[in-house]
């Protein structure tokens, strides 16, 4: 049908989830459907977009991927990611489907409600929220939230009167869901994935569709097609920033909680020490988030880094291209505060190494 509604997807989870892992796998796996994607990224260096684009996929070019890097989707939707829906739409060959990658701290809420805008809701429906859990990290208790707990807290001190912006941020994010993909689950047992899974569930008080994934891999069938038209129901999937300022008054949403930098260093000569020295890095500064790109001499292809809490990823992913110089560029994303040039010189020293291994 002519007039048929462009379904999209949008995909959120915290910070290291998988989020654009498992974009990448939709991507190979598409069967030749045209998708463009609205990655949002958080930071000054576009990883999950150069991480997309290096996939190849015909049906997927880079003209398909647009980057918003000016903020956070939820605090920039009348600037960014309206025109940029607009500019989508008015192309003369249109997608079939369009998935949105929010960036880790987004609210879902805005962004969804946004789909509302008379330009878009006659040509766009939201097919479905898609909210990547770290199953791994739930079950070590980093984001899990025990009500009773924190309320027997708040009792007896003061200072514990409000949940802190990570946990509230991971239940906005699943109250805002269509399908919750509970992600890394090859690396918990049954028994506490069942309990992940019982959490997350506890969070909505309406049915949700909860599955579980290894390595972002699952069926494109099952995270497209849902025909959830998320856009009409998504003002009764208040935010804890909604329902805070339940007032009518209007008020900032920012991420003042949250800092991020990209730090350069040399090429890294032995990857797998590089590594290791990164997870003390993580650990001694506590870093939230780490990615990015490394230069292995004698390597003609990027080495990718992706690195949440002490757990890191690495696999090389295209050559680099002729107009590129290889470097060595990281994202490094954590709570407001962070020792800038102490995570610099560390970073630095874990190429030392590295360097004297090469020689």
């Amino acid at each position: 049908m002519l007039n048929a509604k462009i379904p999209a997807t949008v995909i959120t989870g915290f910070l290291g989830a998988g989020k654009t892992t498992m974009i990448r796998n939709m991507l190979q796996n598409a069967g030749g459907k045209r998708i463009a994607l609205i990655i949002n990224e958080f930071g000054d260096l576009g990883v999950d977009g150069d991480v997309l684009k290096g996939c190849g996929i015909e049906t997927c070019t880079e003209d398909d991927i647009v980057e918003l890097t000016n903020g956070c989707i939820c605090c920039t939707v009348a600037d960014d990611f309206v025109p940029t829906m607009t500019a989508l739409l008015e192309r003369e060959q249109r997608p079939d489907h369009i998935v949105i990658e929010t960036s880790g701290l987004a609210l879902p809420q805005p962004l969804v409600a946004a789909f509302n805008w008379p330009d878009i809701k006659t040509q766009v429906t939201v097919d479905g929220v898609v909210t990547v859990i770290d199953a791994a990290a739930v079950a070590e208790g980093r984001f899990a939230s025990d009500h009773d707990a924190l309320d027997a807290q708040r009792a007896a001190d003061d200072s514990l009167d409000h949940e802190s912006p990570l946990e509230e941020l991971f239940e906005d994010q699943i109250r805002a869901a269509d399908m919750v993909v509970l992600n890394k689950a090859d690396l918990v047992d049954e028994a506490r994935l069942e309990a992940v899974r019982s959490n997350v569930a506890g969070q909505v008080d309406r049915p949700l569709k909860v599955i579980h994934a290894s390595h972002g891999d699952l069926p494109v069938a099952v995270l497209l097609g849902l025909g959830a038209a998320a856009e009409d129901h998504i003002g009764m999937r208040k935010s804890h920033h909604e329902m805070h300022h339940a007032d009518g008054h209007a008020h900032d949403h920012d991420h003042d909680d949250f800092d991020s930098f990209v730090v350069e260093t040399g090429a890294v000569g032995n990857p797998e020490g590089f590594v290791g020295g990164l997870k003390s890095v993580i650990a001694d500064h506590d870093i939230l988030r780490l990615k990015g790109f490394c230069a292995v001499p004698g390597k003609p292809m990027r080495l990718v880094i992706q690195a949440v809490g002490g757990r890191i990823d690495t696999y090389f992913d295209r050559p680099w291209a002729p107009d590129e110089t290889p470097s060595t560029r990281l994202v490094v994303i954590g709570l407001h505060g962070m020792e800038r040039s102490a995570i610099e010189a560390a970073i630095a020293a874990a190429t030392l190494p590295t360097v004297a291994a090469a020689e």
